[in-house]
């Protein structure tokens, strides 16, 4: 038998996301007090993992051929892009925050201030578009960037701050953004080009793949 959906009648908001919210939070409110402690302070740091994510893709790079070297430059690019986007989305809903709008337990995190707006989830757009592009350099990286940007998305909701269906249109909102991140790696490929001709650049992008070594020419 389904559960019974409580009508909670909130402009912008799904009943069934509210609802799940509500029931999400109560379960959490649950957890022992070291479990709840560890997700109000995971929930944010894996923004750290990311950055991780990003520094090993770069360092990887620094021996590849170029348009690897520029795909690895570009996966940052596209996240900040895909959190402004989320951010104007944001702006341009105005949804409160659940814990100030749904009757249920405390929640673990604090209630963000009144202007900072639920939907999308800035968090999900930002573990989204990471995701999709260490994917496009890594696939065994990105698939493990994939399970830990879902399991943090899902936090959201656990810690109370977002509503199910913020952190899913937050999710696909980053990897849709990310999915400019070919078109700006080719834009890329030329400057990293330039910069690898350079001592300075070379320090810092590295200088690709060696070349062959020249076969000597047979004396007739």
């Amino acid at each position: 038998m389904l559960a019974r959906v409580i009508v909670l009648d909130i402009p912008d908001v799904p009943d069934v996301s509210a609802e799940w919210y509500r029931r999400i939070v109560g379960a959490a409110a649950e957890l022992p007090a070291p479990l709840q402690a560890l997700a109000a302070v995971a929930t944010d740091a894996v923004l750290i993992g990311y950055l991780a994510a990003f520094v090993l893709l770069w360092w990887r790079a620094r021996s590849r051929p170029v348009p690897v070297s520029a795909r690895a430059l570009a996966a940052p690019v596209v996240t900040v892009l895909a959190y402004a986007v989320s951010e104007t989305a944001k702006g341009w809903k105005e949804v409160d925050r659940p814990c100030r709008l749904v009757p249920a337990a405390p929640p673990i995190a604090p209630c963000p201030e009144v202007g900072d707006w639920s939907f999308p989830s800035n968090h999900a757009a930002v573990g989204g578009a990471v995701a999709v592009a260490v994917l496009w350099s890594a696939v065994r990286l990105g698939l493990a960037v994939l399970v830990v940007a879902a399991a943090a998305a899902e936090s959201r909701v656990v810690v109370g701050v977002h509503f199910p269906h913020d952190v899913v249109a937050g999710f696909l909102l980053g990897a849709l953004v990310a999915a400019a991140l070919p078109t700006i790696a080719r834009m890329a490929e030329t400057t990293v080009t330039r910069l690898r001709s350079r001592p300075a650049g070379r320090l810092v992008l590295g200088a690709g793949p060696a070349e062959p070594a020249t076969l000597p020419i047979p004396r007739r």
